[in-house]
């Protein structure tokens, strides 16, 4: 009895009243009018009951109408007879013509849902607008964005992530006038290991970034070098005992070398050098297409003797510099020099078994690396050099006699200068394959704990030293140490003073690298227990430069200051 008086409370509770049906009926009439179809349209606008089940019939309004909702008969009461079926469906499997939902709660539902049809046909009309765009109209979109911005689109779809990651792709962006500067900081050593990061610094919109280097977990004291927009890290060495700590107690000096590409975030392993080396002096230069640099043992066995270039003097033999006919005729040489360098033969160009149309349609670039540290760390005076097309690692001539240990080089207009912790300078003439000893004018004051960094750009060659400076105007009293940028005039070959770093020279092993008009610098020492960081930025093009800061934000607190000797910097355009 209780069951059945739960039962008719509930469709005492669902039925409709016979005023409120009628007006029911009355709009959907009107509604049937307006449409072709009148039996289809009722359908339409009403909306069917949920698929409910309840013992003794459950709700039952409108469940047998027809076209008259207003004859009462048409309604139908619970029965002994309805109770005796079981469970049956109340509604949604029969064609009702009646919602048993009160007046405006359907709008209300139909609203909602057809708000929600709209966005997902929105929504589908987008992503089928980007689907058929052309590839060619969405690379000329991409090819503009911002590097960040385009490591983010990538992550969008695997078409785009395809479409930006094309030979072509990236011939655009490299042709294209949308290029920042960007800072890539390797050799970080965090917690005593090597961290196996790279911080990278967007110069333009001073954000660091952390790209993961797995490859290169527990090398150190490797040097790297930039071409176009590929960064190659050569040489290094790791731990025997203790697999990813900076350890030269024991430790395993590598002959391999990698290849960064910041545009896609791949790495790929090239030729291994012939002799393993750590921190070795890099270079990087293009060349002609058809020249290829194979040295056989009658160079590397020939006499060794000092090619000499004197500032304002007449010893030029074989000048790497290009100087002008008149300053050549002015010149006096020597018969015997001039007879033993006809005898000598020519450094030959032998051309490797390559595909020559493969040659010629692709740009041709060399890596050189002199001296470092060898397997026994010992100094090294001999020098390799890469070429792209071949990867292949060939020897060339080793440096000058009683030259010293290398400290720095840099290749400016087709020759790689090094220059010597005993102030020395020299040249290698890449087309060529020989060196030069070049005596300038006295070289820039120094102290002697902080070596000379060789930087160019803007086919200029600069220096940065440290040097004391006079202070408060008595002579003699040196109470401050500054670093100072210098120029070598390659014409007469004279230093002049060009500007004077802002920065207080802290950091013995800073590290500097220039990219066209720009000189980029990071200094890095530990101080009252943290380790700091300055990046600063000098150009070169505009007339007294200055030097700047370019980074807020320092992103060395968190490292070791071992980082401060392993460090590596490179700068390239994306």
């Amino acid at each position: 009895m209780a069951d059945e008086n739960c039962l008719r409370q509930d469709f005492e509770a669902l039925s409709v009243s016979k005023r409120l049906m009628r007006s029911v009926s009355q709009k959907l009439r009107k509604k049937s009018l307006k449409s072709e179809d009148e039996d289809d349209n009722v359908r339409r606008v009403s909306l069917r009951c949920l698929t409910l089940y309840g013992r003794g019939g459950g709700c039952k309004v409108g469940a047998d109408t027809g076209e008259e909702y207003g004859d009462p008969s048409s309604r139908r009461r619970s029965s002994a007879s309805e109770e005796s079926r079981g469970y049956s469906t109340i509604c949604g499997t029969e064609e009702t013509g009646v919602d048993c939902f009160s007046y405006g709660v359907k709008e209300r539902f139909w609203k909602k849902n057809t708000r929600k049809d709209l966005e997902l046909e929105e929504s589908t009309y987008n992503s089928r607008m980007h689907i058929f765009l052309p590839d060619d109209i969405l690379e000329m979109c991409l090819v503009r964005l911002p590097l960040t911005s385009l490591m983010n689109a990538r992550l969008v779809c695997k078409k785009w992530r395809n479409l930006t990651s094309t030979s072509r792709f990236l011939q655009m962006r490299r042709e294209g006038f949308h290029h920042n500067p960007w800072l890539f900081l390797f050799g970080a050593v965090k917690d005593g290991y090597c961290s196996a990061e790279i911080h990278a610094l967007d110069v333009y919109q001073d954000q660091w970034h952390k790209i993961d280097a797995d490859i290169l977990k527990g090398r150190f004291m490797f040097s790297v070098a930039n071409i176009l927009e590929d960064v190659y890290i050569v040489g290094g060495c790791s731990s025997l005992t203790n697999f990813g700590r900076v350890d030269r107690s024991s430790f395993k000096t590598h002959k391999g070398a990698f290849v960064f590409s910041p545009l896609t975030k791949s790495w790929r392993k090239i030729a291994s050098m012939k002799y393993a080396r750590s921190m070795p002096i890099l270079g990087a230069s293009e060349v002609h297409p058809d020249f290829s640099a194979t040295q056989g043992h009658q160079i590397r066995q020939e006499r060794r003797f000092n090619r000499s270039r004197m500032g304002g003097g007449s010893d030029v033999y074989e000048d790497p510099h290009r100087l002008s006919l008149r300053r050549q005729n002015r010149n006096t040489f020597d018969e015997n020099d001039l007879s033993f360098l006809s005898a000598r033969k020519p450094h030959k160009l032998v051309r490797q078994k390559i595909d020559q149309s493969s040659t010629k349609s692709s740009r041709r670039f060399v890596v050189i690396a002199v001296g470092g540290l060898g397997s026994w760390d010992e100094p090294l005076d001999s020098g390799e050099i890469y070429d792209s097309i071949s990867n292949k690692w060939t020897e060339i001539q080793k440096l000058p006699t009683d030259f010293g240990i290398v400290c720095s080089g840099t290749v400016c207009n087709g020759i790689f200068y090094v220059y010597s912790e005993s102030d020395k300078l020299a040249g290698y003439d890449i087309e060529r394959g020989y060196w030069i000893g070049i005596q300038t004018s006295p070289f820039p004051p120094r102290v002697h704990e902080y070596y000379p960094k060789l930087v160019s750009c803007d086919a200029r060659l600069f220096m940065l030293s440290v040097s004391w400076c006079e202070g408060d105007g008595q002579i003699g009293r040196r109470n401050k140490a500054v670093r100072k940028l210098w120029e070598l005039d390659l014409m007469y070959l004279d230093w002049s003073e060009v500007s004077v770093h802002p920065d207080a020279p802290m950091d013995w092993n800073a590290t500097f690298v220039a990219d066209r008009n720009s000189i980029f610098g990071v200094e890095m020492f530990k101080i009252f227990g943290q380790v700091l960081d300055f990046m600063t930025m000098c150009d070169v093009s505009e007339k007294g430069p200055n030097w700047r800061h370019i980074s807020r934000n320092q992103m060395a607190h968190e490292l070791d200051a071992s980082s401060c000797m392993t460090k590596s910097l490179a700068v390239v355009y994306l």
